[in-house]
């Protein structure tokens, strides 16, 4: 295949904001222009456009690769399709959108049959990030991230202990990791909200410690945001709408296959449900004060040390934290060992140190635990984490059991507590769940002082104690 003079090392298709040298293609001409002006302005940057797929294909270096910035489904079906055809062996096509994993795993078998190699790379960190370094988790052909890997090195956050961009590894675990990523985001995000519903108050000098992290200090400068069209601030003229793509729901659907307890999770995805039922809301609002429910919201806080409150939240927060990522890095665990994927999940933690949605402080401290312990069952049971969570309880009682009885709802916190109080008890009462199971449905049970399965006639054993 000719090629053309000035060749560039990396090509997008889509369009997006990456800060590294790079051919650009958009089947829309003016968002090719657009993105030409945007790079003039913002410094001469060196980037150059094209109007076809053909001549963008041909304006990279070989082995080629591109990074395809389309909206996950159909569109990049379209868009591979599309650029293969220019392609020849050994070209590498990667998206980087939010893909589900399955769909990155058919396409890799596709392009495949073309010899071309395909990788589906999560990004996280947004505008900032694109701009600042995001973090990145590519899955798939490691051939096709070696030959980006010196770019993705330098294009990736920047943390202390290396760039913040990993090989995930096979198939579609890149995908997979980042879809965890966004449910513990989701998780984050509902736990923070419902401090903020309980304090009603600034919380800012929560980044400066144990909590800190890029939602906690945008939290506080949204808190600080006066609204520019009218008075007070603009978070409380918000609709309590919340939006979503459906990350959080295949995160949610991947543990109940996989047998992994996410409430945190789940609690957030259903709140995010919840909160776009704002009619129906409105509606129950109103019917149950007629039928006599009175706000407690006020008596309840006339009560209580304010100050103590405050530190009770934070505390609340960060134990409530620390269960959702437990079950963000359980899921990954499970999936990693029904694909034979082999994760790393302290240098999972290493990559979201920095540039994406979720970094925090932690996160250090979540690397070190799994690089102590790589079989970790949980971090609940790290013996750091563990000691943080006992001398913990007791604020996040006093947090959960204050929003209960003032009728304010915190269902990441309840989520996460009763998790922990369900995770640390060596005796449930499952087994009269399973009594149950084997009286309806046969199911049989198993004993605790004998191996072996066992049915029971329950009806006649009662009826013979009866006698």
């Amino acid at each position: 295949m000719e090629t053309s003079a000035g060749l560039s090392r990396i090509g997008l298709a889509g369009l997006a904001v990456m800060g590294f040298p790079i051919s650009v293609y958009n089947r829309t001409t003016s968002k090719v222009d657009e993105t030409i002006e945007r790079a003039k302005l913002e410094g001469n940057l060196p980037l150059t456009g094209h109007y076809s797929p053909r001549d963008f294909v041909l304006s990279l270096q070989k082995p080629r690769s591109v990074i395809i910035l389309v909206k996950a489904g159909t569109p990049v079906d379209q868009t591979t399709s599309t650029l293969s055809e220019y392609m020849e062996e050994g070209d590498t096509i990667i998206d980087g959108g939010n893909e589900w994993y399955e769909n990155t795993e058919r396409r890799i078998q596709e392009t495949e049959q073309k010899g071309i190699l395909y990788l589906g790379m999560g990004v996280s960190g947004g505008e900032e990030g694109a701009r600042n370094g995001p973090s990145m988790m590519p899955g798939g052909s490691l051939t096709a991230y070696k030959n980006i890997e010196e770019i993705v090195k330098k294009v990736a956050a920047q943390v202390e202990d290396r760039p913040c961009v990993t090989y995930i590894g096979e198939g579609g675990s890149g995908n997979f990791v980042k879809m965890v990523h966004n449910g513990i985001e989701y998780g984050d995000m509902q736990l923070i909200s419902e401090a903020y519903d309980v304090l009603r108050m600034i919380f800012g000098e929560w980044n400066n410690g144990e909590l800190e992290s890029f939602l906690v200090e945008i939290t506080a400068d949204i808190f600080k945001a006066k609204d520019d069209l009218s008075e007070g601030e603009l978070v409380e003229k918000i609709l309590d709408k919340t939006g979503m793509k459906g990350t959080g729901k295949w995160t949610v659907q991947q543990a109940a296959e996989l047998s992994v307890a996410a409430p945190t999770i789940a609690a957030s995805l259903d709140c995010r449900c919840l909160s776009g039922m704002k009619e129906e809301r409105n509606n129950a609002e109103a019917i149950l004060k007629e039928a006599g429910m009175v706000d407690q919201v006020g008596p309840v806080r006339s009560g209580i040390d304010k100050k103590r409150l405050i530190d009770d939240a934070r505390q609340a927060l960060y134990a409530s934290k620390i269960c959702s990522y437990a079950q963000g890095m359980n899921l990954l665990r499970a999936k990693s060992n029904e694909k034979g994927w082999g994760l790393d999940l302290g240098e999972m933690a290493r990559i979201w140190k920095g540039g994406c949605i979720i970094r925090a402080v932690f996160l250090d401290r979540i690397k070190q635990a799994y690089q102590r312990n790589p079989q970790l069952a949980s971090l609940v049971v790290d013996p750091e984490f563990a000691k943080e969570m006992v001398q913990r309880q007791a604020s996040w009682r006093r947090v959960v059991g204050l929003a209960v009885q003032a009728g304010i709802s915190t269902p990441g916190m309840c989520a996460s507590l009763a998790y922990f109080d369900t995770y640390r008890r060596a005796r449930l009462p499952a087994n009269l769940v399973q009594a149950q199971r084997d009286l309806f449905g046969a199911h049989t049970y198993e004993r605790i002082d004998r191996p072996g399965a066992f049915h029971s006639e329950w009806t006649k054993l009662a009826r013979q104690s009866n006698f």
